[in-house]
């Protein structure tokens, strides 16, 4: 249920709002001042927030400023009895959703809240929408690292020079990439991918120059290749330290003279082509060793870019974590979680070897396991095996004589993770996951589910 936090200095006003509105189903926490509700938004997660003006310790109008802050999505509904127009005004200018009159009518607060959730619903939503349509995520860290990171991709993303990006798998050599094309002058051109370590090697230079029919026994069509296909724009090419010695001399060629020929044929064809360039190899030592041209590794270093692993920045672990949690719950549409200092303070004593990447699928695996609304230090101990070395995901399985068994354990947790979220309420539990009523009082007997105060 969508959970509002009151901050008002008169329990009569908190006491009056919070029946109404758990009687519409809503969950509710209070604050007795504007410091404990600053407290408590920073502690936890709300769906709506409503919050008097004149309060003792903080008033309501810095209690919005540190609210916008802290999560600018959430609908804030300012009510007071002793506001005019013009601090109306300079609420809704300064992030509030709307504003209210005390006393408030009831009526009008309901529809008020309403409307509220659904603007939410909706920009959450369209959020999800967004990052299933594109890769593009924001760069999140505050370490030196990655400010210069970011400085250097505003300085020389306007820019055509090519540029190589170093680091280990999982650090977002990817995301930097496309940082730097949607802000270059060729954002509105495509920007094409190409793995080189996923292409068989026969196969890399019919992918990036493409073929004409008949150039080999499985080319029955002209095909274009990433090069052209890149034309206006820019090519990303990801491990290209995997890249064969045949396919690197093409490649150079095509830097030096914007030109490409497709295997099978003797046209030049002109591209303009902005390369950015990835590897987690360290290309001196494979100049040395014979497996990379070093004129090609001149002609693509023109701006090196070192993206550091997630150890060189772990400073930037509570900034990443909070942000994926948020964005796991919304993509998995369930209510919001929030991460305790402790549990993040655990991330940061793990050692990681998958970085980013890793990161981000240990905090999938919190939000899906944990039941309540926190995901504390726990969790983490109990379901990350780099903090527990007791707990190993394949043992966990193992655990699991029958694949009944296993289905009956997860059965479980799902139907004690969706009556805790609706309050017990069965009927609506029922209604939310499509079972009958009745056959819900039946899981909830064969598992001795029991409501915990």
């Amino acid at each position: 249920m969508p959970r509002i936090l009151i901050v008002d200095d008169e329990k009569a006003i908190r006491k009056t709002m919070r029946e109404i509105l758990e009687y519409e189903g809503y969950t509710i926490d209070e604050a007795e001042d504007g410091q404990q509700g600053a407290d408590m938004i920073k502690e936890g997660e709300y769906d709506a927030i409503l919050l008097d003006i004149k309060m003792p310790k903080l008033d309501g109008m810095e209690v919005l400023k540190l609210a916008m802050e802290h999560s600018s999505d959430t609908p804030i509904i300012m009510i007071s009895g002793h506001a005019n127009i013009e601090t109306a005004v300079d609420a809704v200018k300064k992030g509030a959703y709307d504003f209210i009159s005390k006393p408030p009518d009831l009526n009008r607060l309901l529809i008020t809240i309403r409307n509220a959730l659904e603007k939410s619903n909706l920009v959450t939503e369209t959020k999800v929408l967004k990052r299933r349509v594109t890769k593009t995520r924001e760069i999140v860290g505050e370490s030196p690292s990655i400010r210069k990171i970011k400085e250097t991709i505003d300085r020389v993303a306007p820019t055509d020079a090519r540029v190589l990006i170093t680091g280990e798998n999982g650090t977002g050599k990817e995301l930097v990439a496309r940082w730097i094309h949607e802000r270059s002058q060729r954002a509105e051109q495509p920007l094409v991918e190409v793995n080189c370590a996923a292409i068989p090697t026969d196969l890399i230079e019919s992918e990036l120059f493409g073929h004409e029919k008949g150039a080999f026994t499985s080319a029955i069509k002209q095909r274009i290749g990433k090069f052209e296909a890149a034309n206006g724009g820019t090519l990303f090419m990801d491990e290209i330290g995997d890249m064969s010695l045949s396919a690197q001399a093409k490649v150079l060629r095509a830097l030096q003279e914007n030109r490409i020929t497709r295997v099978g044929g003797d046209k030049d064809i002109s591209v303009n082509v902005r390369i950015v360039a990835a590897t987690n190899k360290d290309l001196i030592k494979e100049i040395e060793a014979g497996n990379f041209r070093m004129d090609l590794y001149h002609r693509l270093s023109v701006i090196l870019i070192h993206v550091p692993s997630l150890n060189e920045r772990k400073d930037d672990i509570p900034l990443l974590a909070e942000k994926f949690v948020k964005e796991i719950c919304e993509d998995y549409g369930i209510n919001r979680k929030v991460i305790t200092p402790k549990a993040i303070a655990e991330l940061q004593n793990i050692h990681w070897t998958g970085n980013i990447r890793e990161l981000h699928n240990i905090l999938e695996r919190l939000v899906i396991l944990t039941l309540d609304s926190k995901i504390t230090e726990e969790e983490v101990t109990q379901f990350v095996p780099n903090v527990n070395p007791s707990f190993n995901p394949t043992d966990y399985f193992e655990q699991f004589t029958k694949f009944q068994d296993f289905k009956d354990h997860m059965e479980k947790l799902f139907i004690e993770h969706k009556l805790k979220k609706n309050n017990w309420n069965v009927s609506k539990s029922a209604e939310e996951i499509d079972i009958q009523r009745s056959h819900l009082y039946n899981k909830i007997e064969k598992y001795d589910l029991k409501r915990v105060n």
